[in-house]
């Protein structure tokens, strides 16, 4: 799992420990039963310090029902004071909540927002350093304060970003989607060439600023069968996302396509880039779950705050049965520490090179090179 490898020597040249935010999704689905399953893993506390939104009255009615009970948290009334040694939960409610697990209710969605806009809060007002988000159920979490279609959505308000993209992301595969949760039926109308433009730039600027990859490689696909065949298939490809391609190049962009999704999957000409933007949801997210499910991660990217979740919904056909696999939400919370550390370490490389006139100082012998 690539988050996993970085983190085996994340913690022997961290300067400060990172803290993670963690929103526990809807009460009644798997979402705790991850989160208690990955921390668990006392490892976890070498790379980051966990702060889990929600209540522990909550999590102890799921960690009996896994069976953890040597697990506790550490309650704090407010993110400042989490302990870095243990896994910290803040209660954000004070009533005794009635579990129906499997059960997708008003209860459950209640919850889930009350946890995401504690956890939101504290992500926005910089107490906490990122977001991994538990799933929750787009339909009951609906209120007065959540009418988005998810997560993505509504974090693109909270943090006041123009657009965000939705970039799903494992050791083999990185996609991103031009639309994402609208009906098929609208996918072709909402395509323009300007969206798909700001999409590659999104994505190259990510692979640069959250991966390091220093010059990232773009595939685009094709809206329509065959990539349009020629306009045969559909105008699109023509009309809208080869100039579209063509215009992000020339930006810098480097990139590539049309490919037909199929044939572009089907023989792992996938391997050859850094990243892959599909037309729209399921164009990317069929392939990707395929590829990677279980060690995928979506996250947000285009936002100045870091958010990542796990590849998979609230699993309530499992719920409380003690089978679900954590696998997904530990890579989430990997990549989120991963991320912010190569933030703060780009943000010290561009500190040391306007301290030194232009020269970026990166090891001892530059140090001591300047210094002479």
């Amino acid at each position: 799992m690539i988050f996993m490898y970085f983190a085996l020597n994340f913690h022997l040249n961290m300067s400060s420990k990172i803290k993670i935010g963690i929103s526990i999704g809807d009460v009644n689905g798997i979402g705790l039963e991850v989160i208690l399953k990955t921390l668990a893993h006392q490892s976890i506390l070498d790379y980051c310090t966990p702060v889990v939104y929600g209540h522990t009255k909550v999590a102890s009615y799921h960690r009996k029902a896994l069976g953890l009970g040597d697990f506790s948290f550490n309650v704090i009334n407010q993110a400042a004071d989490a302990n870095p040694k243990k896994a910290n939960m803040i209660n954000c409610w004070e009533e005794d909540v009635k579990i129906d697990l499997g059960t997708a209710n008003e209860i459950g969605g209640k919850y889930a927002l009350l946890s995401l806009e504690k956890a939101t809060e504290d992500l926005v007002n910089g107490s906490i350093d990122a977001l991994v988000t538990a799933p929750i159920n787009k339909h009951n979490i609906q209120s007065d304060t959540f009418k988005f279609p998810g997560h993505t959505e509504y974090l693109q308000e909270r943090s006041g970003s123009s657009d965000v993209l939705m970039f799903m992301v494992s050791e083999d595969l990185r996609v991103g989607v031009v639309t994402g949760h609208i009906p098929v039926a609208e996918v072709a109308q909402s395509i323009t060439k300007e969206k798909i433009v700001k999409k590659l730039v999104m994505i190259n600027e990510s692979l640069k600023k959250d991966f390091w990859i220093e010059k990232p490689k773009i595939a685009v696909l094709g809206l329509n069968p065959h990539a349009g065949d020629n306009g045969l298939l559909g105008k699109e490809e023509q009309d809208i996302i080869i100039p579209a391609i063509q215009q992000a190049f020339d930006s810098g962009v480097i990139c590539f396509g049309p490919y037909p999704a199929d044939g572009f999957f089907g023989n792992s000409t996938y391997k050859q880039f850094d990243a892959v933007l599909a037309m729209y949801h399921d164009q990317g997210l069929i392939p990707f779950k395929t590829i990677a499910f279980g060690n995928g991660v979506n996250y947000t990217a285009g936002m100045k705050y870091v958010r990542t979740s796990p590849d998979h919904g609230t699993g309530y056909d499992i719920a409380g049965k003690n089978l679900a696999d954590p696998s997904s939400f530990i890579e989430a919370v990997f990549a989120a520490t991963h991320i912010v550390k190569h933030r703060r370490e780009q943000e010290s490389l561009l500190s040391n090179q306007l301290r030194t006139g232009g020269k970026i100082i990166e090891t001892a012998s530059d140090v001591k090179d300047d210094a002479n």
